[in-house]
């Protein structure tokens, strides 16, 4: 088991080590400006110095700081809109008219580009509330939750659900033994996009705007001033907040669903 696991995960591994290393040497070989694009030695640098700030116990760093505050905007923005996702979508699998006339609405309002609601959720909920910014990813992750848990509750087995109609099954017993469990893996994979589109979209709200302890406005502010190490810094964080949210939802996946069949291949 371990050996197919290093055998998979060793050609990214591979990978990213090889782009790391083309980055240092080219930043070098060609003697480009640290304000251009610095090496990947630099970065690090740096987030090892915002770590040990982080670590000492009368320092702060604002990179942490702001990474807290980004993470959690994403997080309640992904409650919001996942969790009003999988609710509307029982709702309207429940009636199928309903579900026919509210999801050609969910594919076009999926299309906007929801990022330009930005201002205007400032405007509501003021430009330091983190509540703007979680509205924005609630709106993100909501259609895509919402369309795909819808097609996990309708398209299940037509035999499987003629033998429970035989059996004179209750609706609620319906949803809950069948349908469910049939939308588990529709769901999760929602919640699995989900998970990279809310920090994305909290990271992209904060270009409008926000507290300075965040990471949207920390990039864009650090990006000015052509320090751009920190700027590179924070984007770090960010993808490895990223990494670790789709690793949680992953993790939740595995165990909720041990019985699916991409997990007894392995």
């Amino acid at each position: 088991m371990t050996r197919n696991r290093l055998a998979t995960y060793l050609p990214t591994i591979a990978v990213a080590v090889t782009v790391l290393l083309a980055w240092e040497l080219l930043v070098v070989a060609f003697d480009i400006q640290q304000f251009l694009l610095p090496k990947p030695s630099a970065i690090f640098a740096e987030f090892t110095f915002q770590l040990g700030l982080w670590l000492a116990p009368d320092e702060r760093s604002i990179l942490f700081e702001s990474s807290g505050a980004t993470f959690w905007e994403a997080i309640g923005g992904f409650v919001i809109g996942c969790g009003g996702g999988v609710l509307v979508a029982l709702i309207t699998s429940r009636w199928t008219i309903i579900s026919e006339a509210t999801m050609p609405f969910a594919i076009a309002a999926n299309s906007v580009p929801i990022i330009a609601f930005a201002p205007i959720m400032n405007n509501w909920f003021g430009i330091t509330n983190p509540a703007s910014k979680m509205a924005i990813v609630a709106i993100i992750v909501f259609f895509p939750t919402m369309i795909n848990t819808v097609r996990g509750l309708t398209l299940v087995d037509a035999r499987q659900l003629e033998l429970m109609r035989s059996y004179a099954a209750a609706p609620a017993e319906v949803l809950l033994k069948l349908r469910i469990p049939n939308a588990l893996p529709y769901i999760f994979s929602a919640l699995r996009v989900a998970s990279a589109l809310s920090l994305i979209g909290a990271v992209v709200a904060e270009f409008f705007g926000g507290p300075r302890a965040t990471l949207g406005v920390y990039i864009t502010q650090e990006a000015s001033a052509f320090d751009f190490a920190k700027a590179w810094t924070a984007i770090m964080m960010a993808s490895i907040i990223g990494i670790a949210f789709y690793l949680a939802v992953l993790f939740l996946e595995r165990r909720l669903m041990p019985w699916h069949v991409s997990f007894r291949e392995e």
